[in-house]
Order: C-alpha cells, then structure tokens, then sequence
C-alpha cells in the first residue's frame, strides 16, 4: 500500500506541476467567459434595421404591415418590374411581392426578392407578420374577434408530485432530467479525458524504457492502480479548479461588461417569444404576461430543483464518478502496456468504448422517455453501462435494491476489470517489437511470471 501511494503522490505532482496543466486549468474559465462576451459583442456589431420594400397589388395589407424596432416596411406603388429596378438601387433588405391575387384563404403565392439569398430570420419573420394579418381578417371575415380567442385559449400547467414510501414530494421532469443528464455528462467526459491520459502516459513510460527500472522496485498492479488513482486525483482537482475560476471570472464578467447570460429553455418555453428568430414584443400588456409566465415557470423550476434528493443525487455522483473512472481507467492502463505506441491502440479501445458511448447514447433517448423501462433497468445494472445509464435515472427516484445491485456489481465489476488489465499489465509493459490481437491477449491472462 506505501507503494501505491507512492506511485500515486508521484503521478499527481508530475502532472500538477506541468505547464500544460497550469496552463489549461486558468485558460478554460478564461474561454468560458469569452464565449459569453464574444457573442453578445457580436450580436450588437451585426444588429441592423432591415427595411423591407413592399409592393402590395392586392391591397389588403395596405398599412397593416406594422413597423417593429429593428424590421421596417417601405410600400412602393407600380408594376413589378418598376419596383425590382427601384429596389436595385438601394440598400434595402429584400423586396416583398404580395400579387393581384392573393387571397386570404389561400395564402400563397407571396415572393421575396433579395441580392442575396434571404436570411432564415428575414423569411420567417415576415411571413409571421403575413399570418399575423391574414389571421386578422380572418377572424372579421367569420364576424369574430381575436379577443374572444384569447379568451378562449386555456394555459394549463401540470404539476408533478411524486407518491413514495417517504411521502408525497413536488418534483420536475425538466430539473430531474437536467440534473442525471448532467451527471451523466460529466462521468462521460471525465472517463474518457482522463482514461486516455492513463493510457498514454503508459505508452510513454514504456517507450522511454522508463518502465523498466520503476518495474524492479514495485509489482505491476502496484504501478497500475498508482497510476490510475493519480490521474483520477489529478483530473478532480482540474475539475474543481475549472468550477471555482469559471464561477469567479463569469461573475467578474457579468458584473464588468453587464452581459446577462442567455435565457434559459425554461424561460423561452414559458415567454413563448421566438427568441432565436429575433422577434421582438411591442405590446407593453403582452410582454408583461409573458414576463410574469416566464418568472413563474422559473420560480417553479426552482421550487423542484429545492425539492430534489440533493444527498442521493451527489452520493450516487461520486460513487459512479469514481467508480466508472476506476473500471474504464484500468482497461485503458492495459491498453497502453499492450501496445507500443498510440496508433495501434485503436484497434482495442473501440470494444471498450462501445459500451460507454452506447450507455450515453440511449440516455438521451430510451431512458429519458421510460427511465423506468426495462431497457433503462438493465443497462443500469450492467457495469460497463451503469455509471452513465443509473445517472440519468436517480433524480427520477429508483428503487433502494436497484440502486444497491447496481453499485455492487459495479464494485464487482471493477474488481473483475482490474483483475484482467492487471494480468495484461505485468506481461505487456515489458512487452517490446511485437504486434498484439486478441489471441494473444486472451494467452496473456493464463500465464504465470
């Protein structure tokens, strides 16, 4: 066991104390920040009123097509050909073509022209201003009004509560889903940063010959499990450095330059503004129901964020943090003995990785839709699939002897994996010149040194 530690005290210093780390640990917060600063400073440099020309033969939107802050409307008079020549001659947007016979019951036929080819957002918001018209005299057409639809238009809003042996609880599908989905993200990311940065620090300590003389003071699964641990130490303190600076450099850039972040999915759903399109709200009553929407899908949300089982969510984190990263990092530290350089590694890591990228694969898509289904059930169960897989599905609550099952045949599952990627360790890291498949791997597991 001093050995061990030994070997991991060394790992963790090494890689400490190296410029990339150094450097990477500071520059990430760095570029966190900037993402939020760049584009926010370039959305005020490209934002620009577009003026639109508007030749209306039909005559039924005839000052009914309202300017907004940032989109304004020109109406010409003439032919077609008249209007084109005029609009070449200026810088305008586009020119928007409304036929002789357009018909409010078969709006069609409407032609945008432009130097260029019409921006998604040009298009989409002037055929909003289009239906938003067409739909007015629509509704005077029938002899109705569109207040009375408002009227009529019913918000309802579920609220989820959850009936357990402990209880009844409030709880969110959008907070339990965000809450697994990033855990799950983070196992995902750190297994495979982390797991590759084993297997090739292997690699090298075996090409450099290095390997041979540490070899003569300690036994391989000592060196192994030293460099598993360490790296594991390591990528934790990047990964709590990361969440301090990101946390101390976004809050000094919201507060310096006054950027707000973007609004959140919860926000956009419930303000029902087409935010990405750009559409703006003109009407001071609507925008603040929609405010008033927003703030109380938000506070909502915040109320079942509270109301999550925090303790379980972070005990299960932590347990499959490590204990994903201890059964992935030992089949890579096997990899990179098994090999002599990092070409052809890939013929091994891609059986390995499967599992994991399936696991992460299905969470977003199966589990999410039935995290209670059988397929959910059994690949969180698995070891190779449940650190990802049981993640997603503990904020939804799971049953005490699923989760207990599933950690202890991941606890049996990582003894299993260690066990293999051990026996390969002792015979490959001293293994020079010869080109490795399967066969020869399996022979490895039965011998005795």
């Amino acid at each position: 066991m001093h050995k061990i530690w030994l070997i991991i005290q060394r790992e963790y210093l090494t890689r400490v104390r190296k410029k990339s780390f150094i450097i990477m640990t500071l520059l990430t917060p760095l570029l966190l920040a900037a993402f939020m600063i760049v584009p926010a400073w370039l959305v005020t440099i490209s934002d620009s009123a577009e003026t639109v020309m508007v030749l209306d033969e039909s005559g039924l939107f005839a000052d009914k097509l309202e300017d907004k802050k940032d989109l304004k409307f020109l109406p010409l008079a003439g032919t077609l050909d008249q209007a084109k020549t005029v609009y070449r001659e200026t810088d305008n947007t586009a020119l928007l073509y409304i036929p002789r016979d357009f018909s409010i019951s078969e709006p069609e036929k409407v032609v945008i022209y432009s130097k260029k080819s019409a921006s998604l957002q040009t298009k989409v918001r002037l055929e909003n201003a289009l239906e938003k018209e067409v739909e007015n005299q629509r509704f005077i057409a029938s002899g109705m009004e569109r207040e009375t639809l408002e009227k009529i238009k019913a918000d309802i809003s579920l609220t989820t509560i959850n009936l357990s042996d402990e209880g009844e609880r409030d709880s969110s599908v959008v907070a339990n889903s965000i809450a697994g989905v990033a855990g799950a993200v983070i196992i995902y990311f750190f297994i495979f940063m982390y797991g590759v940065q084993i297997m090739r620090g292997v690699i090298e300590e075996k090409t450099n010959r290095i390997i041979e003389v540490i070899i003569s003071s300690v036994k391989p699964f000592q060196l192994m499990m030293g460099k598993v641990v360490g790296i594991a130490a390591v990528g934790l303190t990047q990964f709590l450095l990361w969440i301090v600076l990101s946390l101390i450099v976004v809050g000094g850039v919201q507060s310096a330059f006054g950027v707000k972040p973007p609004p959140t999915p919860l926000e956009q759903m419930a303000s029902g503004r087409e935010a990405a399109l750009g559409e703006e709200v003109d009407d001071a009553d609507a925008q603040a129901q929609e405010e008033d929407r927003a703030a109380k899908v938000v506070s909502e949300s915040m109320a079942a964020i509270s109301n999550l089982n925090f303790p379980l969510i972070l005990g299960s984190f932590l347990f499959y943090f490590l204990g994903g990263y201890l059964l992935y990092g030992s089949l890579f530290g096997a990899i990179g003995a098994a090999v002599d350089n990092e070409t052809d590694t890939q013929q091994f890591m891609f059986p390995i990785t499967i599992p994991l990228i399936i696991s992460f694969i299905m969470s977003y898509t199966l589990v999410l839709k039935n995290p209670d289904g059988p397929v959910a059930f059994w690949m969180s169960i698995i070891p190779l699939t449940s650190p990802i897989v049981m993640m997603v599905r503990v904020p939804f609550g799971v049953p005490a002897w699923e989760l207990l099952l599933s950690m202890a045949l991941l606890v049996l599952g990582f003894v299993f994996t260690t066990w293999i990627a051990a026996r390969i360790y002792r015979i490959g890291i001293l293994m020079y010149g010869k080109k490795i498949n399967y066969k020869e791997l399996s022979k490895w597991l039965f011998y005795r040194v």
